[in-house]
């Protein structure tokens, strides 16, 4: 475990851009919560009444078209589902990256969009343009009032404008150690440490 001061200094490193959507959630090195450990959370929500995100870098092993057979589209692709955090599994949510605002949906960043309709997916997957992408979540991560900033206060949570492009394209597996990478000392050294911590 690190000295105090150590883990002081890191503290002060942690918050790099204020609460609010479009924001990366980085779970800190220490974050040993097993629904969060060495998890990315895109936060879409956050006011006084709590805040709403989705873990994007834990892909699942089942099969989208599984999960949403009524569209056919979807058969014999390689989509997944992605564990979007504990809060209603049984709920699947799709964030969209379009060039245009969809009915019904809410902007998060960057052309970044939560919900819609699912005939978007059928859309996305006909479509020529290349840079429209969709991941779909089963479940959320969600806080109550005042319970995200406390997790901040004991240094649960590095704070970074979020990327597309880690949401959409990078493989899942790397994005954690990716962004700790990217921080430089006193991150970098982490970015490789094991998943269960008992193998420290």
């Amino acid at each position: 475990m690190a000295e105090p001061a150590r883990e002081a200094e890191m503290k002060e490193l942690f918050q790099k851009a204020p609460l609010g959507k479009g924001i990366f959630l980085v779970a800190s090195p220490a974050l040993r919560d097993p629904n969060f450990r060495q998890t990315v959370v895109l936060l879409c929500e956050h006011s006084a009444e709590g805040a709403l995100g989705f873990v994007v870098n834990r892909p699942t092993a089942m099969g989208l078209s599984e999960v949403l057979p009524q569209i056919p589209i979807l058969e014999g692709q390689r989509h997944v589902l992605f564990s979007g955090g504990p809060v209603q599994t049984n709920q699947v949510m799709v964030l969209y990256r379009l060039q245009n605002l969809p009915d019904g949906s809410h902007h998060v960043f960057d052309g970044v969009f939560l919900g819609g309709d699912f005939k978007l997916l059928d859309q996305i997957l006909t479509s020529e343009n290349t840079t429209e992408r969709f991941r779909a979540y089963a479940g959320y991560s969600g806080w109550g009032p005042g319970q995200l900033e406390n997790e901040m206060q004991s240094g649960s949570w590095i704070t970074l404008p979020a990327d597309p492009a880690l949401v959409f394209e990078t493989d899942p597996a790397k994005v954690w150690a990716e962004i700790l990478r990217s921080l430089g000392e006193p991150f970098r050294i982490y970015a490789e440490m094991p998943f269960d911590p008992n193998l420290n």
